[in-house]
């Protein structure tokens, strides 16, 4: 492996606290052996064919929390917009779909913004997630749930971080094709989907940038932790 994803995975779990593991995500040109296939059936699909494993691919963040598996394609067709983002589909092919309808319909996005959605360039035969301190393939991108608080101290490691609205799911194409740091508000189309809490929010990194990182978190930490010291000790004088 690149990295010892293992030992990145514990010092991001310690220098932020976070309450979810890490999530790696790994874009596949074939499907990796070891590996289960995400369990689950297919539902009826809608009149304009649109169905998959889970209600979209954003949902898969959440299930891999606790587990390593292999999705296909059409594993993730129920959502255009991921489907788009993830580079399983072009805009062309979704852009009959009545979820995508249904979205231009209600001004939650234009027709002029979609062409500059990220999107993964090169359409994957499969994606794989689960916790990056077992991941049995080198991931693209690794997924963090953050607080406001992690939120801040990412910002101050990383000032160049990028800060995005919807859809969420294209932060993970940001990180993969532009390797820059993204963290997304969320969207109203995932945070339904997912049921990610409204405390919390997503960060998409660059598998490769992670020690650089884990480095950088390092550095803030510990003038973090001497700051809130000196604050603590010099609010004891309002006591």
């Amino acid at each position: 492996m690149t990295h010892d994803w293992k030992a990145l995975a514990g010092e991001l779990q310690e220098l932020l606290s976070l309450d979810v593991a890490p999530i790696a995500i790994a874009f596949l040109a074939q499907e990796p052996e070891g590996i289960p296939a995400y369990e689950g059936a297919l539902p009826a699909p809608t009149p304009d064919g649109r169905t998959g494993k889970v209600a979209a691919g954003c949902v898969f963040w959440v299930k891999a929390a606790d587990r390593t598996f292999a999705t296909l394609p059409a594993d993730h067709g129920n959502c255009s917009v991921g489907s788009m983002t993830h580079g399983l589909k072009t805009m062309q092919e979704v852009a009959g779909n009545a979820d995508v309808a249904a979205l231009l319909a209600s001004g939650w996005v234009t027709m002029e913004a979609v062409p500059n959605i990220p999107v993964v360039r090169q359409k994957p035969q499969c994606i794989t997630y689960g916790p990056l301190q077992e991941t049995p393939v080198d991931p693209d991108v690794v997924l963090l749930r953050l607080n406001p608080k992690q939120v801040m101290i990412m910002h101050d490691a990383l000032p160049d971080m990028r800060l995005e609205g919807k859809p969420q799911c294209h932060i993970i194409a940001i990180a993969k094709e532009q390797q820059a740091v993204a963290t997304s508000v969320g969207c109203m189309l995932s945070r339904v989907r997912t049921g990610l809490p409204n405390s919390q929010m997503t960060c998409a990194i660059p598998a490769r940038r992670l020690p650089e990182v884990v480095q950088r978190l390092q550095t803030t930490c510990s003038a973090d932790t001497t700051v809130a010291a000196y604050a603590a000790e010099d609010g004891r004088r309002f006591a």
